[in-house]
């Protein structure tokens, strides 16, 4: 993650902070996401039975879109040089509007929207962040994330 003082931080609010390298979302990930979390519905780990009901092949989950988000961020998002921690603090909106089918790559595009004192030593990290896929028009997710930072 990029370091910047709070001054350059506070001048990028309403822009575009940067984007993330690309990341492949293949079987074996969409599969390993699947056992970690239980999920095994057909449309991530049946391409046969995915390709029949109109997907053309497996997608991720729309929760392992979004849990890259993470990865993302640590290529882009600034955080203050007087950090102690960084945390994730939430999201409050995210809407999942395109499946991203195996084999493809996404990458995030990171808007910082606020920096808020939320107590002293506290800051609330405001961005919305969509997750691009390669080679396709819509987005596969759109949200807005929050992030507490201690210095």
């Amino acid at each position: 993650m990029p370091i910047a003082s709070l001054d350059e931080i506070h001048a990028k609010i309403g822009q575009t902070v940067g984007s993330s390298g690309w990341i492949e979302v293949g079987q074996d990930r969409i599969t390993a996401f699947a056992d970690a979390t239980e999920d095994h519905q057909f449309i991530h780990v049946d391409p046969v039975a995915a390709a029949a009901a109109g997907f053309g092949g497996t997608v991720a989950h729309g929760f392992l879109s979004l849990s890259l988000l993470s990865r993302m961020a640590a290529d882009v998002m600034l955080i203050p040089d007087t950090t102690k921690i960084a945390l994730n603090y939430g999201l409050d909106r995210v809407r999942f509007l395109a499946p991203v089918k195996a084999g493809k790559r996404v990458r995030g595009h990171f808007t910082l929207d606020g920096v808020d004192e939320k107590a002293p030593g506290q800051l609330l990290i405001r961005q919305t962040v969509t997750v691009e896929i390669e080679g396709e028009e819509k987005p596969a997710l759109t949200a807005q994330w929050l992030g507490l930072i201690f210095t």
